[in-house]
């Protein structure tokens, strides 16, 4: 961590310790389950997105580098847009079927669950 990083001190006080070093308690570098260790679950949502439906998959556990990976692999494969954001993958349309199969096929265990 470099001593420039304020981002990561943020809600820390002073202190006139002229000895205190501050001290990142965080796991940082979280490392991915193997896939056939990972339970996925596969969504369908649509609130609050005016109307549209999307693919949600929860439940990976992994660093934001390695949820991007996975991501980026699902989106090309549906060929659509989406994102990876806290901890879920959002897939733009309903894709339920092709994601549970295409994760499968990479060594997942995803169920389908909700509507």
């Amino acid at each position: 961590m470099s001593n420039n990083d304020w981002k990561s001190r943020l809600n820390v006080v002073y202190s006139t310790n002229p000895d205190f070093s501050y001290e990142d308690t965080q796991e940082e570098n979280l490392e991915p389950l193997e896939p056939n260790k990972q339970n996925l679950r596969v969504w369908l949502d649509k609130k609050q997105r005016a109307g549209k439906k999307v693919t949600l998959i929860k439940g990976f556990v992994g660093s934001d580098d390695s949820i991007n990976v996975l991501a980026k692999m699902l989106k090309s494969k549906c060929g659509v847009g989406g994102t990876a954001k806290d901890g879920e993958i959002i897939i733009q349309g309903d894709f339920r079927d092709r994601v549970v199969e295409i994760l499968t096929k990479e060594g997942y265990k995803a169920k389908k669950a909700g509507n």
